[in-house]
């Protein structure tokens, strides 16, 4: 038995969460622009009782940010240690992936900036990359979404 992946897209591409690391998947609504944040915390949002950053993966990947559609959700998992609530295009399935059809992700494409993918899959024909959720924000990134949340929180 493999591991089961929640998949979604940015842009064109298709990418994977384990679901076992996902909290929740939301349809976004509600988020408060923080003035002076980094220009991929899109802002802060409560979710249940517990304010989370919202943090733009099409930012992060180099794209342009989109409007919200019924399309768009954010996925609620925890990186570094921070909750975070990353806003992606759309969720498309869950999928099973067996060591068999995973596949290291290419070492000539690998750096500072892609750290957070893990591996890649061929599904159906398909290539999506599968992320490491504790790799999707850098230290620094991680610190300050942990500050910015506990100063929002508190005021």
């Amino acid at each position: 038995m493999g591991m089961q992946y929640v998949i979604f897209s940015v842009g064109s591409g298709e990418y994977g969460l384990d679901v076992s690391q996902v909290n929740a998947i939301e349809t976004l609504s509600n988020v408060v622009p923080v003035p002076n944040a980094a220009s991929h915390v899109l802002g802060i949002m409560n979710l249940r009782g517990d304010v989370l950053p919202v943090y733009s993966l099409r930012i992060k990947f180099g794209l342009e940010e989109e409007p919200v559609n019924p399309e768009t959700k954010i996925i609620v998992t925890v990186s570094n240690g921070v909750t975070v609530a990353y806003k992606v295009d759309a969720v498309k399935e869950i999928i099973e992936c067996t060591p068999e059809t995973m596949e290291e992700f290419p070492s000539v494409v690998r750096n500072a900036d892609t750290a957070y993918v893990d591996s890649v899959v061929n599904h159906q024909g398909r290539l999506i990359l599968l992320l490491n959720h504790d790799r999707m924000l850098k230290d620094e990134e991680a610190k300050n979404l942990a500050e910015l949340v506990s100063d929002n929180a508190n005021a």
